[in-house]
Parts: C-alpha cells; sequence; structure tokens
C-alpha cells in the first residue's frame, strides 16, 4: 500500500496546507480517505489524476473533509470523462449532505445523467464493510458534525492504514489504530484540550496504548505547527502535503 498525502491541513487552511485527502494505492486500486474543498487543486498541484479514484472514504461531513466531492464529479463527467466507476463511502446522512451541496454549489447538479457509475454508500458506525479491495472498519468518535464522526481502520488483506478523523480523545481509538502499520491522527494543538480535536501531549500519552507501529500528525492548526519541532521523531511523522510512504 501506498500513501500520498494530497492534503493535511486544517479547515482554515493553516500554514498554507491544502484539506484533508490521504491517496492510497494498492496493486493499481487508487482510494482517497477524505476529499476535502482544496482537493482537486491539490491534485492537480501534484500532478494526479483524480479520474483514477474509484473509492472516497469519508470520516465525516464537514466541508474540509468532504467538500471536494462535488467538483471531483464534475471533473469526471466534463474533463478528464471518467469511465471508471466512483463510489463514496460514508457514514449515515452522507447521500443527503451530498445532494445537499451539489444542490447549493451547481443547482440540479444532483440530477444529472452521469456517464460514469457513481454511488453513495453508507456504513454504519462499528461496522466492517469490504470496498473492492479494501476492508474497512469504523467507529464513532467525538466531532460534531450534524452526522456521526467517524475513524477509520483500512486494510488491503497485506497492510493496514488507520485514521483517526477528527475528534477528541476516545477509547474508541484504541482499536482502530492497534497494530496498524500506520495511524494518520489529528493534532490540531500541542497542549490541552481544544473543543473537538486532540492536542499532541494528549496523543504521545496515549501513544504506547494506541499500539500502532508509528503514528503521522495531521490536521495541525498554527500553534501546533510552530512547535512541530518538539514532536518526537521516534514515534511520530509530522505530515506534510505532499509527503509519500509506503506503508
Amino acid at each position: 500500500m501506498k500513501l500520498k498525502v494530497v492534503g493535511c491541513g486544517d479547515a482554515f487552511g493553516s500554514g498554507g496546507r491544502g484539506n484533508s485527502c490521504y491517496r492510497i494505492e494498492t496493486d493499481g486500486h487508487v482510494a482517497t480517505l477524505d476529499f476535502g474543498a482544496s482537493s482537486p487543486v491539490q491534485m492537480h498541484r501534484f500532478g494526479m489524476d483524480s479520474s483514477a479514484v474509484r473509492q472516497v472514504f469519508i470520516s465525516h461531513l464537514h466541508g474540509d473533509h468532504f467538500g471536494g466531492l462535488p467538483f471531483l464529479l464534475l471533473d469526471g463527467q466534463f474533463v478528464h470523462r471518467r469511465s471508471e466507476s466512483l463510489t463514496i463511502i460514508g457514514p449515515p446522512g452522507t447521500k443527503v449532505r451530498m445532494d445537499a451541496a451539489m444542490e447549493v454549489l451547481f443547482p440540479k447538479m444532483a440530477s444529472n445523467a452521469w456517464r460514469f457509475d457513481f454511488e453513495v454508500k453508507e456504513v454504519e458506525p462499528g461496522s466492517t464493510s469490504r470496498h473492492g479491495p479494501f476492508t474497512l472498519t469504523t467507529a464513532e468518535v467525538i466531532h460534531g458534525s450534524g452526522a456521526p464522526s467517524t475513524a477509520l481502520r483500512v486494510s488491503d488483506g497485506k497492510r493496514t492504514l488507520a485514521f483517526s478523523g477528527d475528534t477528541e480523545w476516545t477509547d474508541a481509538l484504541l482499536p482502530i489504530a492497534h497494530g496498524a502499520d500506520l495511524f494518520i491522527c489529528e493534532c490540531f494543538a500541542f497542549a490541552g484540550s481544544p473543543h473537538g480535536h486532540m492536542a499532541y501531549e494528549t496523543i504521545a500519552a496515549r501513544r504506547e496504548a494506541l499500539g500502532a507501529k508509528h503514528i503521522l500528525l495531521t490536521h495541525m492548526g498554527d500553534e501546533m505547527w510552530a512547535r512541530r519541532d518538539e514532536v518526537d521523531k521516534a514515534h511520530f511523522t509530522v505530515a506534510e502535503d505532499g509527503l509519500e510512504r509506503d506503508i
């Protein structure tokens, strides 16, 4: 499994980083974790073909995590003229929120006759499901988004990638992260208890309990970004847009 960080910033683009989007590839099959509002721009920046994406796994329904999807669909319809199918996999409420976003951004878009197979699949938090070569396990976390917010665990049968999504500390992260080859963990602040988010000091104190082989810190606000050199480099990597990693 190969990972490329398309965007690792927070909702405000702190530090000039893109919204949440992580491209994963296994045996030529491409998917992403999240597809935030800036993701189409970031994919062009890095010379990526967005029409190669077959699945998008959405952690929760905030614009910096799913807001790029209407543009991904229109790109496939009119620009790259996608032929491969596209499946959006998200928590309950994804279809309604997607339709609303499309209507606001591009009226009547939701009624398009798509030139490619497109569907939205909703998965219950705490469930395990199969999507192409990937097995997805989800867990509900603590982050208000008007629908369940989830952490994700994705495996291709050889390697496992885990993702916290956005959340305060919750023990629901433990089975998601345990044994993962890489755990992408949101880290909005360095210290304290930011509402709906986590701080580096909290994550570091629970690193052994999480049980992941390595942790990639992401979704950093300005204060965390300014103190990134204080991170324990033996156990953590600070995410940057464009970072590539074999998992």
